[in-house]
């Protein structure tokens, strides 16, 4: 039988898969690989403990965020949108609720909408200079104009708009800028010292840089297909080690009580035309227990899954739209069936 690292080598071979796979229980390794660059230009490669950003796994810590503050009171999931966003984004029905934004049940037109099947996230897709998007309240008009698409509550639709319109509920509600409550909220509890949003033109050391295709066996930087900086719905950079480490924290009760934390991860609906179910700001599999974050995007590919009664974690996290998913085939085989 083919052992593991040999299953994963094998397709990271096939593939120029660029990133890092790591397996571990209870934060115990059992495997952990790197592979390919992290800066094609110079030659750098990516180590286990390089920096990747993970696009919309992101959202895990704007929900976990959001909770944070609903726990002391500051928001509620019944509290509307409408009453910190006053008259900004006047299309947004005035009766969403913080609730129906963290389940992707707002029913918000969506300023990247992954439902249209004509997407490509290897595109340039944003109609503003990506560096003048570096904080929620920069994004104000990239998110007006979009019709309604639904009724709030109606029904699931996964929707990027909704978590950059919850990083700035948060930000008006607290007083306190988005990535600092990130920072302070959930990333310093769970000690994920090495998460962080970054600025896409000042990366530092141990960073990978986000690849496109150009063509010929060529590859360009991502740097212009994204906000420089990340906000609600993604743009994080994490470790595989930070992302044990986020699990761990999260099911022992240290980012927000266990009973939120249930909540969180109870399945509240299907996701259509996935083999998923979704809760707040998580996915869960479509019959297990299993948790899952998943994010995409130009340069980026990324998936941890986490099995709370096993302590088992997996995660892919990859420097190229697509790279990750090859590679997890024989772990999601192996380990979530």
């Amino acid at each position: 039988m083919t052992s593991l690292a040999e299953a994963v080598d094998a397709i990271a071979e096939e593939h120029g898969f660029s990133g890092v796979v790591s397996v571990d229980r209870g934060g115990r390794a059992e495997f952990a690989k790197a592979y390919g660059p992290a800066d094609r230009a110079y030659a750098i490669p990516n180590t286990v403990d390089t920096r990747f950003a993970i696009a919309s796994g992101a959202k895990a810590l704007t929900a976990l965020t959001v909770v944070s503050l609903i726990e002391d009171g500051v928001l509620r999931l019944d509290t509307t949108a409408r009453s910190l966003l006053r008259d900004d984004l006047p299309l947004i029905d005035d009766r969403v609720t913080v609730e129906q934004l963290l389940a992707h049940r707002s029913g918000i037109g969506d300023y990247l909408d992954e439902d249209d099947p004509d997407l490509d996230l290897d595109d340039y897709l944003l109609p503003v200079p990506m560096q003048q998007l570096a904080a929620p309240e920069d994004y104000l008009g990239v998110l007006d104009g979009y019709a309604a698409k639904f009724p709030p509550g109606e029904r699931f639709s996964y929707c990027n708009a909704g978590y950059v319109v919850l990083a700035l509920l948060a930000e008006r509600a607290s007083g306190v800028g988005y990535h600092e409550l990130v920072r302070s909220r959930v990333c310093a509890p769970a000690g994920m010292r090495d998460t962080e949003f970054l600025r896409s033109d000042e990366l530092p050391d141990r960073t990978a840089r986000g690849y496109v295709p150009a063509g010929d066996g060529r590859w360009r930087s991502n740097v212009f297909h994204l906000p420089v900086r990340g906000v609600g719905d993604g743009g994080a950079y994490t470790t595989v080690a930070d992302m044990s480490a986020f699990w761990r924290a999260l099911f022992a009760g240290r980012i927000v009580p266990a009973r939120w934390v249930t909540e969180m991860v109870r399945p509240r609906q299907d996701v259509p035309g996935e083999r998923l179910r979704a809760g707040l700001g998580f996915f869960l599999h479509e019959t297990r227990d299993q948790v899952t974050l998943i994010g995409q995007d130009a340069g980026v590919s990324f998936m941890s899954v986490h099995d709370p009664a096993s302590a088992l974690t997996y995660t892919v996290i990859g420097n190229t739209s697509a790279g990750a998913w090859p590679v997890l085939r024989p772990l999601r085989e192996r380990f979530s069936g």
